[in-house]
C-alpha cells in the first residue's frame, strides 16, 4: 500500500447542540454578528458563528489546554 504524508483527516461529523442562553448573552452575540458582517462584509446567522467562537475561547484557554495535555 502506498504511504503519503497527510494523515487522515479527523471525524468533522456535526453534533448539534441545544443550549439556552440569557436575553443579555443573546443581545451580546447579535453585537457581535454585526461586527462581524461590518468587518468581514458577510452576514453569518449566530449559530453559524458559535461554533468559532466556543473554540477560539477554548483554544485561548492555556489552563485548560494544559490541563487537557496532561500538564499542571
Amino acid at each position: 500500500m502506498t504511504t503519503i504524508k497527510l494523515a487522515k483527516l479527523p471525524d468533522k461529523t456535526p453534533v448539534k447542540l441545544a443550549v439556552v442562553v440569557t436575553p443579555d448573552l443573546h443581545q451580546s452575540l447579535q453585537d457581535y454578528a454585526q461586527m462581524y458582517a461590518a468587518t468581514y462584509g458577510a452576514d453569518v446567522p449566530i449559530p453559524e458563528l458559535v461554533p468559532a467562537i466556543l473554540a477560539a475561547f477554548l483554544d485561548g484557554d492555556r489552563g485548560f489546554q494544559q490541563q487537557r495535555k496532561g500538564k499542571s
